[in-house]
């Protein structure tokens, strides 16, 4: 039986203009695209890389409970910054809401994001057990 291809959108306008979606969920695999700090039309957090990556991961659970899933499901986090030396800071988010979960995670250090006051971007893969 082939597994369902479901999507999930945020609603935001670029997700049809560039073609992609929030989510996808395939089975009990949820991938979760690049999210950034963006709440409407504003940057939650301007020149503070903490408060976005704290923003990121709340709207990240968001989404993974909408898919059926939570945050003990994630598996992996990768974690975009445009200042490798604010490192701790994403690190200090990540550790709030993964603790005890410990999922794998990178952390590279790119040149830009697509805008200039975002200073963070988080991807998310979750893997929903069969046993809880």
């Amino acid at each position: 039986m082939k597994n369902k291809k479901q999507l999930y959108s945020s609603g935001a306008p670029w997700e049809n203009m560039v073609g992609y979606s929030r989510a996808v969920k395939v089975g009990n695999v949820i991938e979760i695209s690049g999210t950034t700090a963006v709440d409407g039309d504003k940057v939650v957090g301007k020149d503070n890389l903490y408060d976005q990556a704290f923003f990121i991961f709340q709207k990240i659970e968001k989404i993974l409970v909408e898919a059926g899933s939570s945050l003990d499901d994630v598996v992996r986090t990768r974690m975009y910054v445009t200042n490798i030396a604010d490192w701790e800071e994403a690190g200090k988010a990540h550790a709030h809401f993964f603790t005890k979960i410990k999922p794998a995670t990178t952390m590279i250090e790119v040149s830009r994001l697509i805008d200039e006051e975002l200073l963070i971007e988080i991807e998310v893969t979750a893997i929903i057990a069969d046993e809880k």
